[in-house]
């Protein structure tokens, strides 16, 4: 159902969110979106899909941002994420298509373990502090397969792709953590683009909303990137574990919730 606008929220709310949401997104490598659109739902009266798609709009110019300040930092993995970011693409055309006509509570607990490891595995290592991941025919490869189902996890979940592919980076490739992260957010930034075309198109956000919390997460981008950077790797890890635990909980109790209903 389109946004039926009839008193546009305040705009300073939505400008803190988008702090809120940028400062995650530069110091995590994920799109901000895990804070953004709870935050939306509760200091907005925004529906789900309201606040899906707002959040979304902001997306795309924070993880830009947020890459160029690990650019400046003196990261910028723009060669690896355009394999990540081909299979996201790919794999959210084959969620589409699939997703529809296989058993979805398997897929579902599948990568809400893959979650739950990725969680455990950044408290036990202390990844690297730069470097490069360099692109081989071995690498190469696993990006892709990366970028395939960080596409199908969003779809199936609605999450981020960025709190599958970090820790993905960091544990099974052996990026370091800001690579990991600058990789995570260029690769977003094409899908979240087109995310953002299509619900302007359905008018399931508004675009001066979109804009307000946008501002707030360029703000914030860099100086989350400059946190990224800051923070030791080991605590940078725990952090991070941290985030992705919060989300293994709560993708788990909406399982269980939806397997009582």
């Amino acid at each position: 159902m389109p946004v039926q606008e009839n008193t546009p929220p305040p705009w300073l709310p939505l400008v803190i969110i988008g702090l809120i949401g940028g400062f995650f997104a530069g110091t995590f490598g994920v799109g901000g979106g895990l804070v953004m659109v709870p935050l939306l739902l509760w200091w907005t009266t925004f529906d789900q899909r309201r606040a899906n798609a707002t959040s979304l709009l902001a997306i795309t110019p924070a993880s830009l941002i947020g890459a160029i300040s690990f650019s400046i930092g003196g990261v910028f993995e723009w060669f690896p994420a355009i394999f990540v970011a081909l299979g996201s693409v790919l794999g959210a055309q084959l969620g589409a298509r699939i997703l529809s006509r296989i058993p979805l509570v398997p897929l579902k607990w599948a990568f809400i373990t893959f979650i739950v490891l990725s969680s455990v595995g950044l408290f036990l290592e202390v990844p690297t502090r730069g470097g490069s991941l360099e692109v081989t025919a071995a690498t190469a490869p696993v990006l892709l397969g990366l970028g395939l189902f960080m596409g199908v996890g969003a779809g199936l979940l609605g999450i981020g792709g960025g709190v599958i592919a970090t820790p993905a980076i960091m544990l099974f490739l052996g990026g370091s953590d800001v690579a990991a992260k600058s990789i995570s957010l260029l690769a977003m930034a094409p899908g979240a683009l087109s995310g953002s075309i299509l619900h302007i198109r359905h008018k399931n956000a508004v675009m001066r909303d979109g804009l307000w919390v946008a501002l707030g997460a360029v703000c914030a981008a860099p100086l989350g990137a400059y946190s990224a950077f800051a923070l030791s790797p080991r605590l940078a890890a725990i952090l991070f574990g941290l985030l992705t635990a919060s989300v293994a909980v709560s993708l788990i109790i909406r399982a269980i919730r939806e397997g009582k209903n």
